[in-house]
């Protein structure tokens, strides 16, 4: 199973693709969209760099973080605009008829690092760990990794 990991935000979007079979994981790709620009411009690259993503890979699931907000600093502004750059991956997944999923950004953090609230750090260790890579993927392509993960791990 091809699965797609996506780390969403309007200024980098993190992806990441891994090849699952049972709870063997095999890594085929990663890297970040850096958007710039006005919002309708960053939105739209959004859009067609995760479709282009799509076509190339043929992922079976798109796994995306669910968006949340903090309740110690609500900021309802970036939610906002976070929501907009879910709704490109979206609707990029949906154009291409893809099942996509959703998880807690603490349901990943759980899957790969067995804590809920472990940083970055800690989750990108896992990631270079259980994909045996060379060396610590970028913050945003590490996270979207591990949502990837996370979904294997739920599937097996």
């Amino acid at each position: 199973m091809k699965i797609l990991g996506i780390d969403p935000g309007l200024r980098v979007t993190g992806f990441g693709l891994i090849e699952a079979n049972k709870l063997k994981f095999n890594y085929l790709s990663s890297g970040c969209i850096r958007t710039q620009g006005a919002l309708p411009e960053r939105i739209t690259t959004i859009f067609i760099e995760i479709e282009q993503i799509i076509q190339k890979y043929q992922p079976d699931v798109v796994v995306i973080e669910r968006a949340f907000m903090r309740s110690d600093r609500p900021n309802p502004d970036a939610a906002i605009k976070l929501g907009h750059a879910r709704g490109a991956i979206i609707s990029a997944a949906g154009s291409n008829h893809r099942l996509m999923i959703e998880y807690s950004p603490n349901q990943i953090k759980k899957s790969v690092v067995g804590k809920g609230h472990a940083t970055k750090e800690q989750v990108s260790f896992m990631v270079q760990e259980l994909l045996k890579l060379n060396k610590v993927p970028q913050a945003d392509a590490a996270d979207a990794l591990a949502g990837a993960i996370c979904h294997a791990y739920h599937c097996f």
